[in-house]
């Protein structure tokens, strides 16, 4: 494969030729999620219930698989028949370090990562490699693997220098591997402060370029991948990467075109905000990545049709603006994957009470809503309203606040043990087999997604 760099507002390959990376984000593999695999918290709090619940071997048996089933060569080529040229890979650090032993680096966590770069490398595909939750949280939710709401990487020096002696690791290690297109290094930063991030970044950057001078930096915004005020002149060789979720995709009762929220959403507010949101770039001549998009699909035919729409509408503006992508999720138990598992598998059945008890208390942050806990959270919201009406805490003011602490803390922790306990009995090799229920053969398709991607690169 050719090497990536940038060259004025494009990504070019070493023939001079424009790239445009066209692809989906890898989430659930080795960084899960609460709503991508189905369990209640953070993965730390999910890994310690199923080693309980499993035992050893059983644990062991079932992340193996887990691991290698998610994502294999299956995958990757299924992904190269849609016209996609690349897969954005999430991490956590726990793979290549412990808390326990920090600076010593796990060659089991490389391993894994090789695999899928060398997967996608032989479909076609570029990878872009992403530290996704970072020792310490650098964002205040569950998607950094956060059990609390608040992002102490920045806050402490250790944090920071394990990342960056993390990244050295792994800029040796890609050095001259051109199917990786560059590096992502922090996923969404929640830098509260937005002092430490600019300073970080620079420190980042001078420790990657001392041992890889070639590979593209990908450089999320602070506040989530939305604000690009700590930048000033752009570094060299370097994407700064927006996120843009579109409120219609997302939002529990919307419809598009129309109303969400109280606000008319059709292509030219779509538009808007993609504009608003990659002006730094355009400002600058730099390229647009669009790290993370895309709706959910929460089994309504007219919103999901409508949501698709969405959908087409975001991939044109992105063809007119030149901006390469990469789309949230490929694959989950259903509510936005590409592929997902099958409701009737022997994971998801295995699960089942648990999940309608999330859906219920509305413990997951994303895709869950709050209907059937207003009785709870509205007189909280009044008593702030009331009590606190300055108070607008980071990063989305004292309404996410209220959420988050409540649904994505207070009632989604109790669920652990319940998720845990629906594992109890389960032998080594049952273990090894719901894991395998993460296999592409044995997940459904999502085909008016999958033609949507597929008719839209037809025409690029």
């Amino acid at each position: 494969m050719k090497w990536i760099s940038v060259r004025g507002d494009r990504l070019v390959d070493d023939s001079g030729h424009p790239v445009t990376l066209a692809g989906v984000g890898l989430g659930g593999w080795m960084n899960m999620e609460n709503f991508i695999t189905g369990y209640p918290a953070t993965e730390s709090l999910q890994r310690a219930a199923l080693r309980k619940a499993l035992g050893e071997e059983g644990y062991t048996r079932f992340f193996d698989r887990f691991l290698t089933d998610f994502f294999d060569v299956e995958d990757a080529r299924y992904l190269a028949s849609l016209g996609l040229n690349s897969v954005r890979i999430p991490f956590n650090y726990r793979h290549f370090e412990d808390d326990d032993r920090p600076f010593e680096l796990k060659e089991e966590g490389f391993a894994r990562l090789d695999r899928v770069v060398r997967l996608c490398a032989d479909a076609g595909l570029y990878t872009i490699l992403d530290l996704h939750a970072l020792p310490g949280r650098q964002n205040q939710h569950w998607h950094s693997d956060n059990p609390t709401h608040w992002a102490d990487f920045w806050n402490q020096r250790h944090f920071q220098d394990r990342v960056v002696h993390l990244w050295e690791a792994l800029a040796d290690r890609y050095k001259d591997e051109p199917a990786v297109a560059g590096y992502n290094p922090v996923n969404e930063p929640g830098d509260a402060s937005g002092e430490v991030i600019g300073p970080f970044y620079e420190r980042l950057e001078k420790a990657v370029r001392a041992v890889d001078g070639r590979h593209v930096l990908f450089l999320d915004g602070n506040r989530y991948s939305s604000d690009f005020s700590v930048f000033d002149e752009p570094f060299a060789n370097t994407v700064y990467t927006a996120h843009d979720y579109a409120l219609p995709g997302i939002a529990a009762g919307s419809s598009y075109p129309g109303t969400t929220r109280g606000e008319y959403f059709d292509r030219s507010v779509v538009e808007e905000t993609f504009l608003r949101r990659t002006e730094f770039m355009r400002r600058t001549g730099t390229p647009i990545w669009i790290g993370e998009f895309g709706p959910v699909y929460d089994g309504d035919p007219e919103r999901d049709r409508s949501r698709l729409q969405l959908l087409r509408d975001q991939l044109d503006i992105y063809r007119e603006y030149g901006a390469s992508w990469a789309l949230w999720t490929y694959k989950d138990i259903g509510l936005q994957g590409l592929t997902y598992a099958r409701a009737d598998s022997a994971y998801v059945r295995r699960i089942a009470p648990v999940l309608e008890k999330k859906a219920r208390l509305g413990s997951d942050s994303w895709g869950g809503n709050d209907l059937q806990i207003r009785h709870i959270l509205g007189p909280i919201e009044e008593l702030f309203d009331k009590e606190f009406p300055d108070f607008e805490p980071f990063p989305w003011g004292r309404r996410s606040y209220i959420q988050t602490l409540v649904r994505n803390i207070l009632l989604a922790e109790p669920l652990v043990g319940e998720f845990g306990r629906c594992f109890d009995g389960v032998s080594p090799a049952q273990a090894e087999e719901l894991a395998s229920c993460f296999a592409l053969a044995a997940c459904e398709r999502r085909e008016p997604l999958a033609e949507v991607l597929r008719t839209h690169q037809a025409g690029a």
